[in-house]
């Protein structure tokens, strides 16, 4: 079975999913994640890990991609889609694409967003 990955607005292949080299999450570690346990095809304490997610980039001041109800829906989805019953939901999320430069980018940017999911075996 193929497994599949959300990035950037696009549920895709994990095998074709990449990321952007010059995306600051690569380059300087600049991003938030969350892994979420799925049980029962259901994320469990998502409400905990969103609040936690929303506070984590606000502290970083790195802009959120979009509502949490719809990144709740995607985390959903990506774990829908992969089958997933008992495993993990892995968010990310990064300040985005911007010039190589330590300090951060003086111009707004575009965050990057990636959501995969996996089942764990015994």
């Amino acid at each position: 079975m193929s497994r599949f990955a959300y990035v950037n607005g696009r549920y895709v292949p994990v095998r074709n999913a990449c990321v952007n080299v010059e995306d600051r999450g690569y380059q300087f570690a600049d991003g938030v994640y969350e892994v979420c346990e799925v049980r029962g095809g259901k994320l469990v304490d998502a409400p905990r890990h969103l609040a936690r997610l929303q506070r984590s980039l606000s502290e970083l001041r790195i802009a959120q991609p979009m509502p949490l109800v719809s990144i709740e829906f995607v985390m959903r989805e990506t774990v829908r889609r992969n089958r997933v019953d008992y495993g993990l939901v892995y968010l990310q999320i990064t300040r985005g694409v911007a010039r190589r430069d330590h300090a951060f980018p003086t111009q707004p940017v575009r965050p990057a967003m990636v959501v995969t999911a996996k089942n764990l075996s015994f």
